[in-house]
């Protein structure tokens, strides 16, 4: 995918704890009781912090996957680069990250587990792309849309202004799109200018 061809959600975190509520209610009316929550390092951490919450389950561990290596850009195939932090051996374990877009590092992570000897596997994510080639059990939005996280907002504009010197497009055109999706003009000026001149470019 081109990056003048993406299309961009800005969700705020109010929008993403409105929808970790309702991921929240399904996996309650599952009737599924996770012995250890599982974030995916580092998108996941924020939504399975907040599901230990409303879950009530303090059990949070930890596994890392690399993969993006720029926006809408990933890398052939994901590596597990840390294990998960806790023995799951006969665990229920809930897996959580911020999107299922590939798959393929969730399925990575659910392969992991049950190899390490978990009982049950289940994942949720806060949003599902249907490209993805594995489905969350929970997840509260389907989108094919670039998702930009307030937890990776300079990340994000640091990878957009490498992609456009890169190719040669205007960078205003890129930070226009991110606002009209609703992320704050002000919060994107800032992050530029200091990027900007970190990088010489723009």
């Amino acid at each position: 995918m081109k990056q003048q061809e993406l299309e961009f959600e800005v969700p705020s975190w109010n929008q993403i704890y409105r929808m970790l509520l309702r991921i929240a209610e399904k996996i309650r009316k599952d009737n599924f009781k996770p012995d250890i929550i599982v974030g995916v390092s580092r998108g996941g951490w924020p939504p399975a912090r907040v599901l230990s919450d409303l879950l009530e389950n303090p059990n949070l561990a930890n596994v890392k996957v690399e993969f993006y290596v720029g926006v809408a850009e990933t890398k052939g195939k994901p590596t597990l680069t840390q294990p998960v932090s806790v023995n799951v051996v006969g665990k229920r374990v809930l897996v959580v990250d911020e999107v299922a877009d590939t798959g393929k590092s969730l399925q990575l992570i659910k392969e992991h587990l049950q190899k390490e000897g978990a009982v049950e596997v289940r994942i949720a994510a806060v949003y599902f792309k249907p490209w993805s080639i594995i489905k969350p059990d929970y997840y509260a939005k389907e989108t094919s849309r670039w998702i930009v996280f307030p937890w990776e907002v300079k990340e994000t504009i640091r990878k957009i202004v490498k992609k456009c010197v890169e190719q040669g497009m205007p960078v205003d055109k890129e930070m226009g799109k991110l606002v009209k999706a609703g992320l704050s003009r002000r919060l994107v000026n800032h992050f530029l200018k200091g990027i900007c001149e970190e990088e010489g470019a723009c």
